[in-house]
């Protein structure tokens, strides 16, 4: 009786949805075991790398877009991956110069391509190579709220605040229900002095929507100043009990780095107390070996055997000093000497 593989689209797919919903293992495992079957499938490839690429695994991220690309060298999808992967390697050019093979093979009409090579090049602090493009995002699709909010974000942080505020209120009126571009909103306008603009773009906000207590704290003072509302207002509860809530989560990865620091801590510990254990051990056996035996004769026939210590310690007698003679035939006891008359 046979047995009934997926295809590779079909392990793809599955991939795909797993990786959708944030389970990067159980998406890498499905992509592995499909790479089992198909080791030629170059979208499985380019899964497997993305998914490494959400666990912060670089270095296997790579290699599995350096396969794609071996099978498949102007698969778009691998270029764009690749190259957000050489900027973890600090491989700016190389990094460019992928995402630009992208657009000279005629994929600019790929939104979702060109603003996740805009956002990479972003957080890299790449601003004005982002901004081309989040700007051959908006050529190709001028409804694109996030294109031109991101456009936004670039134009604030290369100075031209009045370009960047444009660009955030066209954002919004394409889409108004985009958060992130109307806190970043705000933030400006609040920077300008333009604080009732700023607390009217503010009020339209809700406190989950923020996630930086910059913001927060705007809205408070505002509300108090415009609204003239008391610190205990019922309306100024929720952003408090935000703030609250965002002080009391740690942030994802001071927590992994907490993690790692304790864990070597501890490996540190443990391999220091081996080696104390070892070397320990070691000086018991030094001292616990048996020492060679030797044997000394003395000029009046006296023998003595033992180590060098129990020789010595056999040998050791009074030598009184307290005149000539009792020095002279103490040490004629010793057998250092004979007294011939």
């Amino acid at each position: 009786m046979g047995t009934n593989f997926l295809s590779s689209e079909e392990y793809d797919e599955r991939a795909h949805q797993l990786y959708n919903e944030g389970r990067y293992d159980e998406a890498l495992a499905v992509l592995r075991e499909g790479l089992a079957l198909y080791p030629t499938a170059v979208e499985l490839h380019v899964g497997a790398g993305y998914a490494r690429l959400a666990r912060e695994e670089y270095a296997w991220a790579r290699r599995a877009f350096e396969e794609a690309l071996v099978l498949h060298p102007e698969h778009e999808d691998a270029l764009a991956g690749y190259g957000e992967t050489l900027l973890r390697f600090n491989q700016i050019d190389d990094a460019l110069a992928a995402f630009r093979t992208v657009l000279a093979l005629g994929y600019e009409d790929d939104i979702d391509l060109m603003l996740q090579c805009g956002r990479a090049l972003f957080r890299d602090g790449l601003i004005v190579e982002s901004r081309e493009f989040f700007a051959a995002a908006i050529a190709q699709a001028p409804e694109s709220a996030e294109a031109h909010a991101l456009l936004g974000y670039c134009e604030h942080r290369q100075g031209q605040d009045e370009a960047a505020i444009v660009s955030l209120r066209r954002s919004l009126v394409l889409d108004p229900d985009h958060a992130e571009a109307r806190v970043y909103l705000g933030n400006l306008l609040y920077d300008d002095g333009l604080f009732e603009e700023a607390l009217v773009e503010f009020e339209k906000t809700s406190p989950e929507d923020h996630w930086d207590e910059l913001a927060i704290w705007r809205t408070i003072e505002l509300l108090q100043t415009w609204r003239r509302l008391q610190d205990d207002h019922p309306d100024l509860r929720p952003w408090h009990d935000r703030l609250l809530e965002l002080n009391e989560e740690p942030d994802p990865i001071d927590a992994m780095l907490d993690e790692i620091e304790r864990q070597a801590a501890d490996a540190a510990d443990r391999d220091a107390r081996t080696q104390l254990e070892l070397f320990g051990a070691l000086l018991i056996e030094m001292a616990q070996r048996e020492e060679p035996q030797h044997k000394v004769e003395l000029n009046d026939g006296r023998v003595f055997e033992g180590t060098w210590e129990e020789i010595v310690a056999q040998m050791r007698v009074s030598v009184p000093a307290s005149d000539a003679e009792r020095f002279i035939r103490g040490r004629a006891d010793a057998g250092l000497l004979r007294i011939v008359d």
